[in-house]
């Protein structure tokens, strides 16, 4: 389905992509530290979909692993919705945002709690083709 097909564009499509070809995968509610996982986005930002695929299976991070999974999921919205070849996508957009932090307590010395703060993230993987992200980069316009 190209773009000009579509007839109704989520809020959440038309903030990431616009009107441009491409499609998105979000991965919520994820139990990692939102400064860990940025930590593995900011490795395959801007990367083709197969060098950032290489780059996540074997990266130490234990992010990589649901990185990986977003991406392999934005590839294959990618394909399905959007007719695209994943040979020609490059990651556009990569983001993590703060989810909701879990309070719990820890019982310390001589009658005294401190609290530990689980944290979770939301992470947003979206690709577009390649001429795509080339045309926004010359006219100044993106990433």
């Amino acid at each position: 389905m190209s773009t000009t097909e579509r007839t109704r564009t989520s809020a959440r499509r038309e903030s990431l992509l616009g009107d441009q070809p491409g499609a998105f995968a979000t991965a919520r509610f994820t139990r990692i530290t939102p400064m860990k996982a940025r930590r593995v986005v900011d490795l395959v930002r801007g990367l083709p979909v197969g060098e950032a695929h290489a780059t996540l299976s074997f990266a130490p991070q234990a992010a990589a692993a649901t990185v990986l999974k977003v991406l392999e999921s934005a590839v294959a919205n990618a394909e399905t919705t959007e007719g695209l070849d994943a040979d020609d996508l490059v990651i556009s957009v990569a983001m993590v945002d703060e989810g909701p932090t879990m309070k719990r307590w820890r019982p310390r010395a001589q009658g005294r709690a401190t609290r530990i703060n689980k944290r979770t993230s939301h992470i947003t993987l979206a690709v577009q083709p390649a001429d795509v992200v080339a045309a926004k980069k010359k006219n100044g316009k993106g990433a």
